[in-house]
């Protein structure tokens, strides 16, 4: 039995001109300790699929699925305070943008710290152990000073690391990450994905890895779902979907990659998906 599994997931958004729909009809699945690549381009329905999950979609959002278990509990049918003993704990997410989604107002230190009490019951003495050896974890530097910062007088990368450290600080089952390296330098974007590999194999956690860097999914996927349209196009294990790709989505995605450009200008996906029509 799978540890996530999800068959027939629809989310649909009320606007001001009817419904649309941003995922339509997804089945996803991860095992215990498996790395999941969840990969397309933006507005492929990756990120909404997941804040399904999470229970993290607003009021206007409409959501429906055959079948969303967690080791064989039922999410769909939780009531609101069963949903937020498992979400956070045991279920955890690492948001695309950190200084977003950290409170300004509050030192990193007691953010942590919070998530810690609340779903731990530590006491703050605990509390506060714990968040520093979370820190160490992590590598941020000096953890005694930086544990008592704001999030604007941190780096884009150690805000990232404060995140991570919250999402594992309860040691969940399942860590969804979501575009974990936006916005960071390519020299951070690598110490924070290996990192993430090192956490998971550690801990022995499955990760659900949201993307659209194929390169990414290379290096760190057991198994990979590809999206476009809210739709699952293909799913494969890493080495197959690299090798011999089915779905001409997929076959566009990695054509798009720099090192299988052939000419002075590298082809888009619409290229690809225009010369798969003519022939």
């Amino acid at each position: 039995m799978s540890l996530l599994s999800i068959k027939n997931l629809t989310v649909r958004f009320a606007t001001a001109t009817g419904a649309f729909t941003a995922v339509d009809g997804i089945d996803v699945s991860v095992d215990k300790g498996e790395v999941l690549a969840i990969v397309g381009e933006s507005g492929s329905g990756k990120s909404v699929s997941m804040l399904a999950v999470m229970g993290l979609l607003p009021d206007t959002a409409t959501i429906t699925a055959d079948e969303m278990t967690f080791d064989g509990r039922d999410l769909l049918k939780m009531t609101p305070a069963e949903r937020r003993r498992l979400i956070g704990r045991e279920i955890t997410m690492i948001f695309q943008e950190p200084i977003a989604s950290l409170n300004p107002s509050f030192t990193v230190g007691f953010q942590i710290e919070e998530v810690l009490r609340l779903n731990l019951g530590l006491d703050r003495r605990a509390a506060r152990a714990r968040a520093l050896d979370l820190f160490r974890a992590v590598g941020i530097p000096e953890p005694e000073v930086k544990i008592n910062a704001y999030p604007h007088q941190m780096s884009g990368g150690q805000c990232q690391r404060v995140m991570i450290a919250m999402a594992i600080a309860t040691n969940p089952r399942l860590l969804i990450a979501d575009e974990p390296t936006t916005a960071l330098d390519v020299t951070i974007q690598k110490q924070i994905l290996d990192l993430l590999m090192d956490l998971q194999e550690r801990y022995d956690m499955a990760l659900i890895l949201i993307t659209h860097d194929m390169g990414v999914v290379a290096e760190t996927a057991d198994r990979v779902v590809v999206q476009y349209k809210g739709r699952k196009m293909e799913e494969a294990d890493v080495l197959t979907l690299f090798e011999a790709p089915k779905n001409p989505y997929t076959r566009a995605l990695l054509s798009a990659l720099p090192e299988n450009a052939t000419g002075d200008r590298l082809p888009t996906v619409a290229d690809f998906m225009a010369s798969e029509a003519v022939q």
